[in-house]
């Protein structure tokens, strides 16, 4: 049935097929959102006795979002904002007034005063709306405005609390992100090297654009590491997978100067092929290897725990191709080539510590 449907997603147009696939990634944040707004909703409604508390469900939502990370950051952020721009625009407001410049001097110093608390983002967002609110639509002053905060606060609270008790899996995300750019690596190298046996122009530079399309992709990975050991911290039901969320999270910057070395590489051999200047075969074949590492790093982080290919596998491969990409091949080339080979040893040495060594030991190894 799964294999069938799998077909099925697969015979689809690529726009289509990506736009399924980020629904079904999204599917769970979408369901704590609902979810916690509906439960801030009620809880201010018949524990609070709040008549129409509609801060806490856009506390709640807004806390959460769709990204895993900093959810503990926006709630505080939003909870902070609300108050302030309350604060302001019931002070204001029930001294000047309402209209367009009572409206101008609100938003103005409840955006200052947020900016001058602090540096986050939403903060200055949340008070400036939360002060137009009060100075437009909502009586200002008395009990209402102290009821507008608490609904923030119920709001921001709920939505860590159903992040805490119905989470992603903090693992996932991440490894799967990872794997998706040492795929179109493991693609790019194997591209390379055709293309430089071939001397062929187009595809090397297909190659390099393949590795220069993967910041969003390496952005969204960063993102979802951060929001994983968010989650394995907040969550006593992932308490246990901390220390797997940290070896995974620590292959970001590793992962993240892989690819920046490989576009060097890459932009370095295009310009040989340009000047028609062959490179040596048998860096070719080390470029060529590098490929099928890139596989063997991408099977291990998709790996169940305990399952292989693991970190130990991964160094074994990258290890044997290290021995390889000596120096003394590029002694007598021209400056060209000892910059490749040159930038591929750097590459090595980011592939070893994404396979889990220190980078003393990398670099010992390419001694």
């Amino acid at each position: 049935m799964i294999d069938r449907l799998r077909r099925r997603l697969d015979g689809l147009p690529q726009p289509v097929r990506q736009r399924i696939r980020r629904l079904w990634l999204s599917l769970v944040p979408i369901g704590q959102c609902a979810v916690a707004a509906g439960l801030s909703w009620w809880i201010a409604v018949n524990v609070f006795d709040h008549p129409q508390p509609f801060f806490a469900p856009i506390a709640a939502v807004v806390s959460m979002g769709l990204s895993l990370g900093k959810r503990w950051r926006r709630s505080v952020e939003l909870v902070s904002g609300v108050a302030i721009g309350i604060l302001v625009g019931d002070l204001l407001v029930s001294q000047i007034g309402t209209g367009t410049w009572q409206i101008i001097v609100v938003v103005a110093l409840a955006m200052v005063l947020a900016v001058f608390l602090d540096d986050g983002p939403l903060i200055p967002m949340q008070a400036a709306s939360s002060a137009v609110l009060v100075a437009t639509l909502l009586p200002p002053g008395g009990v209402a405005g102290f009821h507008r905060a608490i609904d923030a606060l119920i709001g921001g609270v709920v939505g860590i609390a159903v992040g805490a008790l119905f989470p992603v899996n903090p693992a996932h995300r991440a490894r799967r992100d990872a794997a998706g750019v040492l795929a179109t690596m493991r693609d790019a190298a194997r591209k390379l090297a055709g293309g430089l046996r071939a001397m062929d122009e187009a595809t090397v530079s297909a190659a390099l654009e393949s590795a220069r399309g993967t910041q969003e992709a390496i952005n969204t990975m960063r993102a979802d590491m951060r929001g994983g050991r968010e989650v394995s911290t907040i969550s006593p039901l992932y308490w246990s997978s901390r220390d797997r969320v940290a070896r995974i999270s620590a292959t970001a910057d590793p992962i993240d100067n892989a690819v920046r070395n490989f576009r060097v590489v890459a932009r370095r051999a295009r310009g040989m092929t340009q000047r028609g200047e062959p490179l040596h075969p048998e860096i070719i074949d080390i470029i060529a290897d590098i490929g099928e590492a890139f596989e063997v790093l991408r099977g291990m982080m998709i790996a169940d725990p305990g399952g292989e290919p693991d970190q130990a596998d991964a160094a074994r491969v990258l290890r044997s191709i290290t021995r390889r990409a000596r120096a003394d091949l590029v002694a007598d080339s021209s400056l060209s080539e000892t910059a490749v080979m040159a930038e591929v040893r750097s590459l090595l040495i980011d592939m070893l510590m994404i396979a889990g060594l220190r980078r003393s030991s990398a670099v010992a190894t390419l001694r």
